[in-house]
């Protein structure tokens, strides 16, 4: 293998010649830390980046940690409000205790941040209602809650479930026309 020669320019920068003769320009010490310098603060760049990523799904993991545990409860809830209803006896003691257990669950809840979405008389929106069926509504303004069939609810800012409802419709007024197929094209009756 050839030795490589090295040669000195007049401004300090280095030559690299080797035995055939081509000269090539070494990188100057300026540059060279110039370049690290930038992949220096490009990965201090991403590291805070990943840092404060990081830091906001701890966060997200702190707040919404038990969301699977009250999605579990919500079952509970709707068999104690079903049982409420289909209760005929409202003065027996069974029917007072489920009572106060709903309550307390509820009130239990809601500390941890979960509430019901209103619905009855409301917009529909499909963000936190699910259209289960449409009704004929004159009376009602077009996409108004009319029923809600099963109780929806949020914890912080998500839906946690959403709203079985049935959604009002207005009937149409106008006259419907029927074309039929005759020899000559569509014609309307």
């Amino acid at each position: 293998m050839e030795e490589k020669e090295l040669i000195e320019k007049k401004e300090g920068e280095v030559l690299d010649a080797d035995a055939s003769g081509v000269k090539e320009e070494l990188p100057s010490p300026d540059a060279e830390l110039a370049e690290l310098k930038d992949r220096y603060v490009r990965l201090y760049a991403e590291f805070d980046n990943y840092r404060k990523r990081l830091q906001k799904e701890k966060e997200e993991l702190a707040k919404y940690g038990n969301e699977s545990l009250l999605d579990a409860l919500l079952p509970v809830i709707d068999n104690l409000e079903m049982a409420l209803k289909h209760a005929t006896d409202t003065t027996d003691g069974l029917v007072k205790g489920v009572e106060i257990t709903l309550r307390e669950l509820l009130r239990v809840l809601e500390k941890f941040g979960v509430a019901p979405i209103p619905a009855a008389g409301r917009t529909f929106d499909p963000a936190v209602h699910h259209a289960m069926s449409q009704v004929e509504r004159p009376d009602l303004a077009d996409k108004t809650v009319v029923e809600e069939f099963r109780k929806g609810y949020t914890y912080g800012d998500r839906v946690l479930r959403p709203s079985l409802v049935a959604v009002s419709k207005n009937p149409s007024c106008a006259t419907h026309t029927h074309t039929t197929k005759d020899n000559q094209g569509l014609k309307e009756e």
